[in-house]
C-alpha cells in the first residue's frame, strides 16, 4: 500500500512527545486480543483530548447481550453486521479514538469502511506478548483456557495478512503503556505528514 506507515521506518525515539496536532480523521485501533486496544486507546484519547469509544461495548449495549451470545444465538453474520453499523456510526460522530473488536478489521465490509473513513492503527503483538496478557483469562470468548497458544497461533496465521492492510503498524511490547502511547503518537504524526502533506502540524513530535 502506497500510504502504509510502519514505525520501524523511522529512527525517532519515543520521548514523551508533546501532542500539538489533531488527527484529520477518527483513529481506529485494530488488532488481536491482548494487543492493548482498550488500554492504549483510553490513554491515547486522553493525550489528544478526544472522546474514546470501545466498539465491542457499544455493540453489546445495542444488542443487550455479550458479543459471545450475539454470535452463538444469531450467528457470525449478524455480529459482523452489528459491528459494521456500530463502527460506522462511531466514525461518523466525529474525531475520536475507537478501539475495535478482535476480528472487526478482518471483515471485508468493515475493513473497507474503516480504511475509507478513518486512520487505522494496528497494534501488532507477537505471540509471547499476547499470551502473557490473555492466558487464563475468562473474558476472552474466542479463546479456550489451556489452548491459548494454539488458538492465537492460528489466528495470527489467518488474520495478520488482513491486519497488515491498516494504515499504521505499531508493535506492542512488554513495556509501560505510556511508552506504547508515545510510539503510537509519533507513528500517527509521521503518517499524517506523509499522507496529508497540506495538513498543518504545529510542532514536530
Amino acid at each position: 500500500m502506497a500510504n502504509k506507515f510502519n514505525e520501524s521506518s523511522t529512527s525517532s525515539k519515543p520521548v514523551s512527545p508533546v501532542v500539538s496536532f489533531m488527527p484529520p480523521k477518527p483513529v481506529v485501533l485494530v488488532g488481536l486480543m491482548g494487543s492493548g486496544k482498550t488500554s492504549i486507546g483510553k490513554r491515547l484519547a486522553k493525550r489528544f483530548d478526544l472522546p474514546f469509544c470501545d466498539s465491542d461495548q457499544e455493540v453489546e449495549d445495542a444488542a443487550g447481550c455479550s458479543i459471545g451470545d450475539i454470535e452463538s444465538v444469531f450467528g457470525e453474520g449478524a455480529l459482523q453486521e452489528g459491528e459494521l453499523k456500530v463502527i460506522s456510526r462511531l466514525i461518523n460522530q466525529g474525531i475520536q479514538v475507537i478501539a475495535t473488536g478482535c476480528l472487526s478489521f478482518t471483515y471485508e465490509d468493515t475493513r473497507r469502511y474503516i480504511k475509507e473513513n478513518a486512520i487505522s492503527v494496528w497494534l501488532r503483538g507477537d505471540l509471547e506478548t499476547l499470551l502473557q496478557r490473555v492466558t487464563g483469562k475468562k473474558d476472552r470468548p474466542l479463546l479456550e483456557i489451556g489452548k491459548e497458544e494454539e488458538i492465537l497461533t492460528k489466528m495470527m496465521e489467518d488474520y495478520y495478512p488482513l491486519l497488515e492492510e491498516s494504515d499504521i503498524t505499531v508493535t506492542t511490547l512488554d513495556e509501560p503503556a505510556s511508552i506504547t502511547v508515545d510510539r503510537v503518537i509519533i507513528a500517527i504524526s509521521d503518517f499524517i505528514k506523509k499522507t496529508y502533506p497540506d495538513y498543518h502540524i504545529l510542532r514536530s513530535v
